[in-house]
């Protein structure tokens, strides 16, 4: 259990400082370390473990006025769908499938923002209006001033396929929104570490609970307790 707790501090640290929530960093330790284990058993425990670290990171970002709730709440609607669906159906992949599919998509991650070419944002510009189009203006508490514009209805279509990736692989979801805010919708990258983190508690909590639901989660209950109170020190 003590090891459990340095582990849950190391991932909250490094989770929270790029916005990922620490699953996809948890997630291929748990795995290792339990490889006779069902994969919903491990997903419930670290999509419990990622809602901790995602609220005691909110509330750091919160205090540095970086969350745009608006889009947080908006995105995160969106997210509950896949969520929910995504939580049962890792109870009906096989151990060895699914740790191809981690892997694969995993290295198609890491490949993407490799490869990416710099040049992204929203296509959503004073001069190219749209109805899909809102704009944003965010002052955080050191005076940074930031200015944005995206297309929500792209961003609620991210929203439902990382609810859906982030719930059946058990990682929350941030390795994949975060980029995805940044890249296709031209967030500013602290914003969109920030509410990612926001958008992340809402949806692992919702993975989580159903996890709860199924009954999967309670043979886990003693190793979150031990991540969790590692990854609440460790995201702050």
């Amino acid at each position: 259990y003590l090891g459990l707790v340095a582990l849950g501090i190391g991932v909250g640290t490094y989770g929270t400082l790029i916005g990922a929530g620490g699953g996809f960093v948890l997630m291929p330790v748990l795995l290792l370390l339990y490889p006779d284990q069902n994969a919903d058993l491990l997903t419930s425990i670290s999509l419990a473990v990622v809602f901790f670290n995602a609220v005691s990171g909110s509330e750091a970002y919160a205090q540095m006025k970086r969350i745009d709730y608006r889009s947080g709440l908006l995105f995160s609607a969106a997210t509950i769908p896949g969520a929910v669906l995504g939580a049962l159906n890792t109870a009906y992949v096989p151990r060895r499938l699914f740790d191809l599919i981690f892997g694969v998509l995993l290295v198609a991650a890491a490949v993407f923002l490799s490869v990416r070419p710099r040049e992204g944002g929203s296509s959503c510009k004073p001069s190219n209006p749209s109805r899909h189009c809102v704009a944003r203006r965010l002052v955080d508490v050191h005076g940074t001033e930031y200015e944005y514009s995206f297309n929500y209805l792209l961003g609620m279509a991210i929203s439902v396929v990382v609810g859906y990736v982030s719930s059946f692989l058990g990682i929350g979801g941030g390795i994949i929104h975060v980029p995805a805010l940044s890249y296709f919708l031209g967030f500013p990258v602290h914003i969109a570490t920030a509410t990612s983190h926001f958008i992340l508690a809402i949806m692992a909590l919702t993975g989580t609970v159903v996890h709860i639901a199924t009954g999967t989660f309670a043979h886990g209950v003693h190793r979150t307790i031990a991540l969790a109170i590692g990854v609440l020190l460790g995201a702050q």
